[in-house]
């Protein structure tokens, strides 16, 4: 097994062993945390070890040779820094876990729930084969459908069930637009390298048009945009924390992940006749899902409609992508989606586990029943302070980065159409920061409400759950080279597909 293999499959075997060994919960947990930290420490060294801008550790072995579907595995600038912010989010997640094991009903199950869960997250990243692609897509709906439906809360099994059908019918749709590619080429392959480097229905605009609709529905479910993102708030809502922080930082980056690796350049004509509808879908996504984050009085339902508010800046970024216009602009955009992916999931997946801290303490999500929480918890409110500045994209922290690359490209990409949206989605960031600055006085600040006196600080293991995403979100939003040196060629080889 090579690194990457184990990589990938190291959770799984981790997961396995919890229950040939019949672990007790607590033990399990702590498995839980030692083999996501392995995984982590692996990733770091795969990142470290990694000094070529093509496809690196790759791996290719025969399986299903009647289609021409194969095991076939690589990283690249696109990939590595997903598969390191599913790792950290893993552990973080399993380390957030360690207070809970011991109130968590079947806790040896649910930690073996998200070691499978990572495993599929990790191979799906990792996967340059439209069928393996696939099918690790499958299996994040079924393991996390099971994770809402038997640790949640609220009306969780009616909202597990709206974010199996919703997801698993885009799934169904991304599978028609596989076959499609697969149908396309020639000679007929799901090999994703090949895919790209010679793109199938060049000739059939139709039929790329139909084939390009079908995978852009299904990513848009998994992403998700409007008016496909209606599961959301409700899987949010009802799911555990940890669920949310990966459903968040990890599961909505599939999405996303997909246009630019199978849908830009795979389809490259269709991409550009479309560009403009991928932009307006992007532009509608930022505005409407800030706007009714500001409606929300439910704290979880809020920093749920913050993430159709963000991603719909991924949207708009490779939409842009497709426009005629400046290459070097069309590349900053594409460089701040990939930068978005992980500034969001560190974020995000905080501000979830945040919103965990609380309910663990007063079983609310209610923020009218908060104030003056700063005082009773400092730590939990210097946290929340960090991660909501971050999300409304203050300078010094990774979400200014990531979104002043989308704007400077969208903008500069040459259309008056183009500085048109990206001016509108401007206000997608004063509309959040107004939301994000107005949870800070409602939780934080003025008079003690109703369930304040319940709520105590952050402790050891949610704070070490916590910080590290924080922190890194700091780090790349000061010093954020280490990243973007990673990533930039990527955009550049995109670009260059689309274009020509």
């Amino acid at each position: 097994m090579t690194v990457l293999s184990l990589v990938i499959f190291l959770p799984l075997a981790a997961a396995l062993a919890l229950f040939l060994l019949r672990l007790g919960d607590r033990a399990a947990v702590w498995t839980w945390v030692a083999a996501s930290a392995a995984d982590l420490a692996l990733v770091a060294g795969l990142w470290i070890g990694y000094d070529d801008p093509g496809v690196g550790y790759e791996e290719n072995a025969r399986w299903i040779p009647s289609v021409r579907a194969g095991y076939h595995l690589g990283v690249d600038g696109l990939s590595l820094p997903l598969l390191a912010l599913t790792a950290l989010l893993f552990l973080c997640c399993a380390v957030y876990s360690l207070k809970q094991a011991r109130r968590t009903q079947r806790a040896r199950t649910f930690a073996a729930l998200f070691l499978f869960l990572e495993t599929v997250s990790l191979g799906l990243f990792a996967a340059l084969d439209l069928l393996l692609f696939f099918v690790f897509f499958d299996l994040s709906i079924v393991a996390m459908y099971f994770v809402i439906a038997g640790w949640g809360h609220g009306d969780r099994l009616r909202s597990a069930l709206r974010f199996f059908l919703y997801t698993f019918f885009g799934s169904l749709a991304l599978l028609l637009g596989f076959i499609g590619l697969y149908l396309g080429s020639s000679p007929k392959t799901f090999d994703m390298v090949e895919l790209a480097r010679n793109p199938p229905l060049a000739g059939s605009p139709g039929l790329a048009d139909l084939v390009l609709l079908a995978i852009a529905v299904g990513l848009a479910v998994k992403t998700p945009t409007v008016p496909f993102h209606t599961w959301l708030p409700p899987a949010h809502t009802d799911a555990p924390a940890a669920g949310s922080a990966i459903l968040a930082g990890v599961l909505l980056k599939m999405g996303t992940y997909g246009f630019v690796r199978i849908a830009m350049p795979m389809l490259p004509d269709a991409w550009r006749r479309y560009a403009w509808v991928i932009v307006i879908v992007g532009v509608v996504s930022v505005v409407y899902g800030a706007l009714v984050a500001l409606a929300q009085r439910n704290l979880k339902r809020l920093v749920a409609y913050t993430s159709v508010n963000h991603m719909g800046y991924i949207v708009l970024a490779v939409g842009a992508a497709g426009l005629a216009g400046d290459g070097a602009a069309r590349r900053l955009a594409v460089t701040g989606a990939v930068t978005q992916m992980v500034s969001h999931g560190l974020l995000t997946g905080a501000l979830f586990l945040l919103c965990g801290v609380l309910y663990d303490r007063t079983s609310s999500y209610d923020m009218d029943e908060y104030g003056g929480v700063a005082k009773a918890a400092p730590v939990f409110a210097g946290m929340l302070a960090v991660a909501s500045f971050g999300s409304l994209g203050l300078p010094g922290l990774s979400g200014f980065i990531a979104e002043f690359q989308i704007f400077t490209g969208v903008i500069g990409a040459g259309t008056t159409g183009a500085a048109v949206a990206g001016g509108i989605s401007v206000l997608g960031v004063l509309i959040t920061a107004a939301l994000f600055l107005r949870v800070l006085q409602r939780v934080l600040l003025g008079t003690p409400g109703t369930l304040t006196a319940e709520v105590t600080d952050a402790g050891r293991a949610e704070r070490a759950a916590i910080v590290p995403l924080l922190a890194l979100a700091v780090v790349i939003g000061i010093a954020p080279r280490f990243l973007l040196d990673l990533v930039e060629p990527v955009p550049s080889a995109v670009i260059a597909l689309v274009a020509r």
